[in-house]
C-alpha cells in the first residue's frame, strides 16, 4: 500500500467411484494447511500453506493495496493474501494458498503467486463477522471479518485515490473506518453522514501503520441505524 478459494455396469464402476471419493476425502484430510492464527505468528519471510473461506473478494481493496488480493479466514483467524493477478472466485469460496509471510504497512499478509492459489471445488463457507467494540479492533482480531456499531465522531475525509475515512466510537474508543474506493460504496452517501449518527460497519479488521481500522467490502456493509 502506498496510500496516504444400468445395474451390472454400476457394480463395475461403483468401487472405482468409492475409491475416488476416498482419495478425494483423504487428500483434504491430509492437507498440510497451517491454522491461520499460527501462520500469522510465523517469522516474516517464512512460507506457510493455509486454507480457509474467502471473507474479502479478490480485488476489493485494489485502490489502496495496489494488488488483486483477498482475505481468508478459518476457525482460528484471518489474513490478507496478496496476489498480483485477480483469481476467478468470490466470497465464501474455500481456498488453499501457499505463500510467504510478510507485512505491508504493518498489516500481516501472505504473499502468493497465482499458481499457488487453489480453489477447493464444490465447497463454500459463509464467513460471519464477529461483533467487536470499536476500541477493541487491534492485533487480536486483525485479518478477521468484524462488525462494529457506534456513533460517528469524525465525518468524511477524502483520501482519494485510495479511499475515504470516517471514525466511530461506541464508548470504548475510536476506530477508523477506511472505505476503499474500489469497494464501491457511494461517496455522496458517505459525505452525508453527520457527527453523532449511529452506524454499523462490517469489514476486515486491518492496520495501516499505527492505525487499526475496519474496511467494508461492499455497500451493504455500511448501514445507518
Amino acid at each position: 500500500m502506498t496510500r496516504l478459494p444400468s445395474s451390472s455396469r454400476a457394480v463395475l464402476w461403483l468401487p472405482s467411484l468409492l475409491l475416488g471419493l476416498t482419495l478425494a476425502a483423504g487428500g483434504t484430510g491430509c492437507s498440510s494447511a497451517t491454522p491461520i492464527s499460527e501462520a500469522r505468528e510465523s517469522a516474516t519471510g517464512s512460507t506457510a500453506t493455509i486454507e480457509g473461506a474467502v471473507s474479502v473478494a479478490p480485488g476489493t481493496f485494489v485502490s489502496a493495496m495496489e494488488d488483486e488480493g483477498f482475505a481468508l479466514q478459518d476457525g482460528s483467524g484471518g489474513i490478507y493474501v496478496k496476489v498480483a493477478q485477480k483469481p476467478g472466485f468470490g466470497l465464501n469460496a474455500r481456498v488453499r494458498v501457499k505463500g510467504t509471510l510478510d507485512e505491508q504497512n504493518k498489516l500481516r499478509i501472505l504473499k502468493a503467486e497465482p499458481a499457488d492459489v487453489e480453489v477447493l471445488q464444490g465447497t463454500t463457507e459463509v464467513v460471519m463477522p464477529v461483533n467487536a467494540r470499536t476500541g477493541e479492533v487491534n492485533e487480536s482480531n486483525e485479518g478477521r471479518l468484524v462488525k462494529v456499531t457506534g456513533n460517528v465522531t469524525q465525518t468524511f475525509q477524502d483520501d482519494s485515490p485510495y479511499g475515504y475515512k470516517l471514525y466511530l466510537d461506541d464508548g470504548s474508543g475510536e476506530v477508523q473506518v477506511f472505505v476503499h474506493v474500489s469497494a464501491g460504496l457511494d461517496k455522496a452517501a458517505l459525505q452525508a453522514l453527520t457527527a453523532g449518527q449511529r452506524i454499523t460497519v462490517v469489514g476486515l479488521a486491518a492496520q495501516y501503520e499505527t492505525t487499526y481500522e475496519v474496511a467494508p467490502r461492499q455497500p451493504s456493509d455500511l448501514t445507518v441505524n
